[in-house]
């Protein structure tokens, strides 16, 4: 019966669950972490909740007070100029559709997921740029974890300019009581400099937002995300759009456009540290050596049997 009973419990850590409505579960210990949304209703997939140590979400949907973001939704991929069209905001009549899941992969270590979209502009079947998201959670202690996040954007034409904006590509609206307007909340930078007076516009390896949450047990702790650039992004160390009110991204094009073409398309990586009290730069310092010295991630052919394909470290 020990034998029997051990062999029963043998299941990863880290897994990721589909789910109905055309949503998926990371989760680690049977406990969702966060959520992948990709129902065809909305204008991009996105992630919510992402929730925090204590239970309670570290994100939220719209804009505390201005009814016009409700495109803000969570932590999205998304830009706000490609060949003037906007597929940032709504109603455009643009949208980012998940076309197909590639691979789901669950271990002790991490789980990681991996997706296909595509950017249709108007009413066009037609793709104008398919797009490959790999997202791998790793679990941490006292129910911390990252998010690592890799997006590979290729054109379908010879040609394709994203053209120079604050907006794009990765986003973060953080839930109201974490805003520091609407909240407690407080923004930092890698040098320890704060708010967004001193952040704004303001190149940074990485940007951390923190503030005051509610636990399920009504306790209030400190919890928060830091969203860290990766030496291989275009654009790094990224100039930064930040705002008080609760949001933060790193701007690929601030400083000007990107052309990308078939056979060079554009990847960007990041990774994000859902974390329990203020920063420690300590801490955010070795996890951001550790994410500057890994591997990119690959979607491949499986050689495994029953999958089609596999999530694997780039291999030099």
């Amino acid at each position: 019966m020990a034998n029997s009973m051990t062999s029963i419990a043998n299941i990863p850590r880290c897994q990721i669950i589909p789910l109905p409505n055309q949503a998926t579960s990371f989760q680690i210990d049977g406990t969702e972490t966060l959520r992948w949304n990709f129902g065809n209703e909305y204008s991009r997939p996105f992630f919510y909740p992402v929730n925090g140590p204590h239970g309670t979400s570290l994100v939220r949907l719209g804009h505390p007070g201005a009814p016009n973001h409700d495109h803000h939704r969570g932590i999205w991929f998304a830009h706000n100029d490609i060949e003037e069209l906007d597929f940032w905001a709504e109603g455009k009549d643009n949208q980012i559709l998940q076309t197909q899941w590639l691979a789901y992969e669950d271990g002790d270590d991490y789980a990681a997921l991996a997706v296909q979209t595509e950017f249709h502009a108007g009413h066009d079947p037609l793709p104008i740029i398919q797009q490959e998201i790999v997202a791998v959670m790793r679990p941490l202690d006292h129910g911390q974890y990252t998010l690592e996040l890799q997006t590979t954007i290729t054109p379908t034409m010879a040609s394709l300019t994203l053209n120079k904006t604050n907006f794009g590509f990765l986003a973060v609206r953080m839930a109201a009581n974490i805003s520091s307007h609407f909240g407690a909340g407080t923004i930092t930078n890698q040098a320890g400099k704060t708010g967004e007076p001193a952040l704004f516009g303001k190149s940074a390896n990485y940007i951390d937002y923190s503030g005051p949450v509610r636990s399920k047990n009504h306790n209030e702790s400190i919890e928060g995300i830091t969203y860290f650039d990766h030496p291989s992004n275009p654009s790094y160390p990224s100039k930064w759009h930040i705002r008080e009110d609760g949001w933060m991204g790193a701007s690929v094009c601030r400083d000007g456009p990107i052309v990308l073409t078939p056979s060079t398309p554009l990847q960007l990586r990041y990774l994000l540290h859902v974390h329990s009290h203020p920063i420690n730069h300590q801490i955010a310092k070795g996890l951001q050596k550790t994410f500057f010295n890994s591997p990119a991630w690959n979607v491949l052919k499986s050689k495994r049997r029953h999958r089609h394909l596999d999530i694997l470290p780039v291999v030099e």
